[in-house]
């Protein structure tokens, strides 16, 4: 009666203690002993647990604003699959007043092109003493329910979640200390983890980590699914290899998709020669705090890759965009120069004889009409700009020769395919950086076509790659989507396939890559709604079938 009373009082008016006893419980499954921790962003195995660093990894909007959480998910390790009743608990230890994060997703999150969405999933930990709750519910990015229970927790503390029908129940030391909605966040049977660190320490250890069913339930393990996928002989990198000149056939890839969701491993694993990591190299990903890595989801891309015969073209390691808080803070201009050589060198080398080019600085051309004008060389003036001058170019592709001597180096661009001062002012930089002894090979164009004056005559992009075959620079279609409204497949196949034939005829086009391959994941969904409605603007839509896109490039490659 007492424990009972206790329990209703620390769960507050909101949510009220369940007195009933718990369901019997099943056997008990070890999720750590024997399980991959190792290929996990911020953790280490260790003798005492698996150690969780404090990544304080986050993704800022464009134009470096806001801040969204971005905490990392065991990909490569174990899963759960259940019915019925389930329990799950955890020994966490903290020495330096960490707040301590265990993530049971019962959905992966989605990044898409720099941009998370959450899904359904619990977050549970222990912040200043207490038990904390979260409940994602999959219709905002933000916790739908935020719940504290109880006080004066020390520093190690068993928590334990019990999913009982749509009830969460709560435990913390062996006492219930309060139960919430479950909203059905479990519904697809399924819970992946993850782990996090917050507050001003430095990280917290996972002793224990276990699972049993509940009241006649059942439950097994899953191990992440293996990285080699079986292989057809006609898909499209079969055409491009077969060709006298054989070409690179490539799309970016994303590590949470790879590993939770089978179609599209099986089609990026069949269909493509190259991959483009598409958000898992950018900085804000790799190093979240000055010095603190976090390379766990770009060694799967990386992985993957070598399992599967292909190349990767690493993206990016200089670009204005994509920066975590503390690069993008004031600094002096010596700083600034040191941040940039210290990130190309850690990350590159990191990555050293893996991946087969880089894009070492994307997107340096203007948006603005007054940066080509009056003297102005079209060089957009970003914070490493302003720091360097345009001669951060210089030294970006310089420290990254330094850093991987045997990868192909790339400047990467958008909005070059046509004719006008953009183009004019980007074949001008190059000329410079040749002069200069800079030591880049080729230029890659994004071919992003997100409305109809986008598109470009086949016949002017050839003219661009002539003219860098003429500077001795490799060419490469690096970023290709056509986003297409109702009744303009046809149009949408047009454009893949024009690229892809001049890409195919002129020498010094080394591979020709997608933006994504499948509208489930293209980064053209709206925004504006959540879940985002998928775009248009793929060779594959959002349930896997090929469009007329894909035939368009399956007949250039097989004439």
């Amino acid at each position: 009666m007492v424990a009972a009373v206790a329990c209703a009082l620390l769960a507050g008016v909101s949510t009220s203690c369940t007195g009933a006893p718990s369901p019997a419980r099943g056997p008990v499954t070890d999720l750590l002993g024997g399980r991959d921790w190792a290929h996990f962003a911020g953790a280490e195995p260790t003798r005492s647990g698996v150690r969780v660093t404090r990544l304080d990894r986050r993704i800022t909007r464009q134009d470096g604003s806001g801040g969204q959480p971005n905490p990392p998910v065991n990909l490569r390790g174990p899963h759960l699959v259940f019915r019925g009743g389930l329990r799950i608990e955890a020994r966490l230890s903290r020495t330096d007043g960490t707040d301590a994060y265990l993530h049971l997703y019962g959905e992966v999150p989605v990044v898409y092109d720099e941009w998370r969405r959450e899904r359904r999933g619990v977050r549970i930990g222990v912040a200043g003493g207490r038990v904390r709750l979260d409940r994602w519910d999959g219709d905002s990015d933000r916790p739908a329910l935020t719940r504290s229970f109880g006080g004066g927790l020390g520093d190690e503390v068993r928590l334990a979640v019990e999913v009982r029908g749509d009830r969460l129940v709560l435990e913390a030391d062996g006492h219930v200390v309060g139960t919430v909605p479950g909203r059905a966040v479990f519904g697809h049977g399924r819970i992946w983890f993850g782990a996090d660190a917050g507050g001003g320490g430095q990280g917290w250890t996972l002793g224990a980590l276990r699972a049993m069913p509940l009241g006649g339930g059942r439950l097994s393990v899953r191990d992440a699914p293996a990285l080699r996928v079986p292989r057809s002989t006609d898909a499209l990198r079969d055409l491009a290899a077969g060709r006298e000149r054989p070409l690179r056939v490539g799309t970016a890839v994303a590590a949470g998709p790879l590993l939770t969701d089978d179609a599209y491993r099986r089609t990026a694993g069949e269909e493509f020669s190259m991959l483009t990591p598409e958000n898992d190299f950018k900085a804000q990903f790799v190093q979240p705090r000055r010095g603190v890595f976090a390379f766990a989801e770009g060694d799967t891309l990386v992985d993957f890759a070598r399992a599967n015969g292909m190349l990767v073209h690493a993206h990016t390691l200089v670009w204005f965009e994509a920066l975590p808080s503390w690069m993008r803070a004031a600094m002096t201009r010596e700083d600034r120069e040191r941040v940039m050589t210290e990130h190309i060198r850690a990350v590159a080398g990191h990555f050293r004889g893996k991946v087969a080019e880089w894009d070492v600085v994307n997107e340096p051309m203007s948006d603005e009409d007054e940066d080509y004008t009056n003297g102005n060389r079209g060089v957009r003036p970003h914070l490493w700009f302003e720091a360097m001058g345009e001669r951060y170019i210089d030294i970006a592709f310089r420290t990254a020769r330094e850093a991987d001597p045997h990868a192909v180096l790339y400047l990467n661009e958008y909005g070059v395919e046509e004719d006008g001062p953009r183009w004019d002012a980007l074949y001008a930089l190059l000329t410079r950086l040749k002069e200069r002894g800079v030591p880049i090979d080729g230029v890659g164009f994004q071919n992003h076509e997100y409305a109809a004056a986008d598109r470009t005559d086949p016949e002017a992009f050839r003219r661009k790659l002539r003219a860098l075959a003429g500077l001795g620079l490799k060419a490469r279609v690096s970023e290709m989507d056509v986003l297409v409204g109702e009744g303009e497949e046809d149009a949408q196949a047009r454009e893949f396939a024009g690229k892809l034939a001049v890409c195919e005829e002129e020498p010094n086009c080394t591979s020709f890559s997608t933006w994504g391959f499948t509208d489930r994941y293209g980064s053209t969904a709206d925004l504006r709604n959540y879940p985002p409605a998928p775009g248009d603007a793929l060779p594959w839509d959002s349930a896997y079938e090929a469009k007329p896109a894909y035939r368009a490039l399956r007949d250039a490659l097989d004439r």
